[in-house]
């Protein structure tokens, strides 16, 4: 699969949106929920005015002159927030682009990118059924809490 990896451009926020419907995580056999439940506020603080504040970064993977995936960091209150000097991830690719390495070249490179920044570490929520969780401890994060469905992350930079 050739593909490239570069940082998001102003004129292309709106992707996030696709990218922030692909992340949520659907377990086999249940419907997909409406396309509009990004609209909810607990999803927004993913999106919202994104790249106005300090601490938001976007990677995009380009196949072609196609956006296939997005690993995007912020500092906000989500699911996966620990403080506020700590960035949470969100990640997600394409379907059609998903088991070919994409993913987690996306999440070596943004850390790398964090570490560069003079981060100390970062943190995300996944879903315990979610296949990514093996994804990122390969990549190196570490469960440090859970409750019944999540897990929440940390990588040491």
């Amino acid at each position: 699969m050739n593909y490239s990896i570069r940082e998001l451009k102003r004129d292309e926020n709106k992707i996030l949106d696709t990218f922030l419907y692909e992340a949520i995580f659907i377990p086999e056999g249940v419907p997909a929920p409406s396309k509009d439940i990004i609209n909810k506020p607990d999803l927004q603080v993913y999106v919202k005015d994104f790249g106005e504040n300090k601490g938001d970064l976007c990677l995009v993977a380009q196949v072609a002159d196609e956006i296939v995936g997005a690993v995007w960091v912020r500092i906000m209150n989500d699911y996966g927030h620990i403080d506020n000097e700590t960035p949470s991830f969100a990640i997600s690719l394409l379907k059609e682009y998903r088991n070919y390495g994409i993913g987690t070249e996306l999440m070596k490179q943004m850390l790398m990118k964090l570490k560069l920044e003079g981060y100390k570490q970062a943190s995300l929520a996944v879903q315990k059924m979610n296949y990514a969780v093996r994804m990122y401890r390969k990549v190196g994060f570490e469960i440090v809490d859970e409750n019944d469905e999540e897990y929440i992350m940390i990588c040491n930079l």
